[in-house]
């Protein structure tokens, strides 16, 4: 936890409490009033007082919270400031000072998109574009409905001059604000309340300069009243915004889910149906307003189909994960039970006409293992022991983990290489494991069940039934392996073979609740191959 989490936390927030309450209370009715009283400089006080006031409450918020990266909360309140100087200069002074009502209103917005960039830097996602992607779609729709009913009437309406380009650039502007205020809502949290109502305040923005818009191109008729409304909404929320304690959540990086995409389709839908209503309603269009409307609708269809095709590639690897790890053991790595059931019929091709070993492999004296240094130590013993079991064997042998200490190797062997495969496995297990409780010396006993070429009657089912009855034969006459063919014809007494303990490892004991079996007779080669021939 940082810092400024830790003082944010011990420190009772403002946030909510009656004296917070009181003051939306105060400045939703200060905002609300010159809607209802026709005086101006009602209208210029409310407008000092709500800036004032949200000026007021990011210094609380600021000095309370003590966030990691303050810079984007100064530039959000210079920025606030210069847009309300923009805004009175506008609205409560002559038109001879147009120009620098401009020239404070596009500083407003410069400060607002470089606090926008400082909060997003450390959210990106590296090597994942589909974020911004998305969010750049987004405003290309935007700038594709500002350029058609905006900015073309407002270059047409008149002489080029700086009040018309000023006028022009602001939908420019909304759409890239809106791009911002897309890839932020995308990467944010729902904890995150001072964010959201930092996106509430932008909305309410962007929602009073396209009143503006529409003022100046003459769609409609708008009182200047109600036009500095969602401004000054803006500007106390962006207050209220710096009183929650998640601000100084704002700009630190968090981990980001680029695959919950769905409401980004679904504005990116609603980009795509006002693409295509341009044709329609600009179809009276000039040349100039024509190249421009072509150019962003093939750059948003271009965009669209990178989109699909990534959203292509990404529902495809995860119908690869997925499917890896329904037929994987997750501990291993190897096929689980279900994937060995269905190896037969999977590559029918590569089993017709082979003959056909199964060898069942079960580690001893696991259980005392478990019982003595815990799962952990299992797992890991499990998993250096797949790990060797898969030197051992070839590539295109099916290996995979039954359950538990058991594991199954398919081939296509004869008996001959099967019994030399269950040498050799036997001999991976005659160094001990190196775990982190120390050296564990572990055995395993393995069983095996031969077929001849496979023919439709050949079930996987019944192999895995004999070879497991063969492993328990191996076992308990400790036999090392042991083939379900001549278990009818063998009855070869354990006293026949010497015995020999496990000598236990410098630092690490045998497990004292091992089963007689970790005690069994040591694996000689050349008794082995003798004791499977009887």
């Amino acid at each position: 936890m940082t810092v400024s989490e830790e003082q944010s936390t011990s420190e009772p927030s403002l946030f909510g409490t009656p004296w917070c309450v009181l003051l939306a209370i105060g400045m939703a009715a200060l905002i609300a009033l010159p809607l209802f009283v026709d005086f101006p400089a009602l209208a210029l006080l409310a407008m000092l007082v709500v800036v004032g006031g949200a000026q007021f409450m990011i210094a609380i918020g600021l000095r309370r919270h003590r966030p990691a990266q303050p810079l984007p909360w100064y530039l959000i309140s210079v920025s606030a400031v210069l847009s309300a100087i923009g805004t009175a200069l506008r609205e409560f002074t002559s038109d001879s000072v147009s120009p620098f009502d401009d020239m404070f209103t596009l500083a407003g917005y410069f400060g607002i998109g470089v606090a926008a960039t400082l909060w997003l830097r450390p959210r990106q996602v590296r090597g994942n574009y589909d974020l911004l992607l998305d969010s750049t779609l987004i405003g290309l729709g935007a700038l594709l409905a500002s350029w058609t009913f905006l900015i073309s009437p407002i270059l047409q309406a008149g002489a080029p001059t700086m009040n018309t380009v000023a006028a022009a650039t602001y939908p420019v502007l909304d759409a890239l604000l809106l791009t911002l205020v897309a890839h932020s809502m995308a990467t944010s949290g729902r904890s995150e309340t001072s964010l959201r109502l930092l996106h509430l305040a932008l909305f309410a923005v962007l929602v009073g300069d396209l009143g503006y818009s529409l003022d100046t191109v003459g769609t409609a008729t708008i009182g200047h009243e109600v036009l500095v409304t969602p401004l000054l909404v803006g500007y106390a929320t962006v207050g209220f915004a710096a009183l929650h304690p998640t601000m100084t959540s704002i700009g630190g990086p968090r981990r980001i889910h680029p695959h919950h995409s769905r409401q980004r389709a679904s504005f990116i839908a609603v980009a795509l149906i006002v693409a295509s209503l341009v044709p329609v309603v600009g179809s009276s269009l000039g040349t100039v307003d024509r190249v421009v409307v072509s150019s962003l609708f093939a750059l948003l269809l271009i965009g669209v189909l990178v989109r699909s095709e990534r959203a292509i590639q990404r529902s495809q690897r995860s119908e690869r994960r997925a499917q890896y790890q329904a037929d994987h053991d997750m501990l291993t790595g190897l096929l689980n039970r279900s994937a060995l059931l269905r190896a037969l019929n999977r590559n029918s091709e590569h089993w017709a006409g082979q003959p056909l070993c199964l060898l069942f492999i079960d580690l001893d004296g696991f259980k005392g293992v478990n019982d003595s240094y815990g799962h952990a130590v299992g797992d890991e013993l499990i998993a250096n022991a797949a790990s060797r079991i898969r030197r051992v064997v070839r590539r295109d042998d099916v290996v995979a983990r039954y359950g538990g200490d058991e594991f199954v190797v398919l081939a296509p062997l004869g008996r001959q290489e099967a019994a030399m495969l269950a040498e050799r496995l036997l001999g991976a297990f005659v160094r001990p494991f190196e775990l982190s409780a120390g050296e564990v010396p572990i055995t395993t006993s393995v069983g095996i069940a031969c077929t001849g070429p496979r023919t439709s009657d050949a079930s996987i089912y019944d192999l895995i039934r004999e070879a497991d009855s063969a492993m328990y034969h191996a076992k308990e006459y400790a036999l090392g392996y042991a083939f379900h063919d001549d278990m009818r014809h063998t009855a070869t007494p354990a006293s026949t073979w010497k015995t020999q303990q496990p000598v236990p490892r410098r630092g690490v004991a045998t497990p004292a609740s091992a089963p007689a079996e970790a005690g069994r007779r040591s694996w000689r080669p050349a008794s082995r191959t003798t004791s499977t021939a009887v």
